[in-house]
């Protein structure tokens, strides 16, 4: 019953909501730390302090950074947060001027090759329209696919669902559609 309530929960979520941005994927990965250690032939590296990651619309923010590149040329990174911190993240979303995803959570692994974010420990995703929160996904572990916009909720930060785990939360807020209107009497 739980699985079939996230399932019915994430396609509410993914209604209707606008692509990650597809450009992000084509343009250079750009990283700020306080050190660093780089390796150009792999593409890859591990940086501390202060981090912060860009991709197009793509920043992230936390205390260190592993990242590496697959023999096909996509990009994996692991963000993790400084003690009692979070590490986080924001994209921009196709589909409209103000449209925005943000994350965060003590650690956050992205997949460049399937466009998919895991959110570990007090994880929350939330899209925006501009300021305002349209939907939200909060929980112990959150799988987010920017493709699809669709997300998973699991109760411990491990991705396992455990009986006694945490609890998943997900806030929907989408504008109300006007009533439509009524004729005047006796013009039907």
């Amino acid at each position: 019953m739980k699985k079939i309530l996230l399932a019915i929960a994430v396609g509410m979520l993914a209604g209707g909501a606008a692509l990650a941005e597809r450009a992000d994927s084509l343009k250079p990965i750009n990283v700020k730390a306080d050190t660093g250690t780089a390796d150009m032939v792999k593409q890859g590296g591990t940086f501390e302090g202060n981090v912060v990651l860009t991709r197009g619309t793509v920043v992230m923010k936390g205390d260190k950074l592993k990242l590496t590149e697959d023999p096909e040329g996509y990009n994996f990174a692991t963000l993790t947060a400084a003690p009692g911190a979070l590490a986080t993240f924001r994209q921009k979303r196709d589909g409209g001027a103000d449209l925005w995803v943000e994350g965060e959570a003590e650690r956050i692994d992205y997949d460049n090759k399937t466009d998919i974010i895991k959110l570990s420990g007090r994880a929350r995703v939330t899209n925006l329209e501009g300021s305002r929160v349209t939907d939200r996904a909060e929980g112990p572990f959150l799988s987010y696919d920017s493709r699809k916009e669709q997300f998973a909720a699991i109760n411990t930060p491990s991705g396992q669902s455990k009986v006694g785990g945490g609890r998943v939360e997900f806030t929907f807020d989408h504008p109300k559609r006007p009533a439509p209107a009524t004729p005047a009497p006796g013009k039907q």
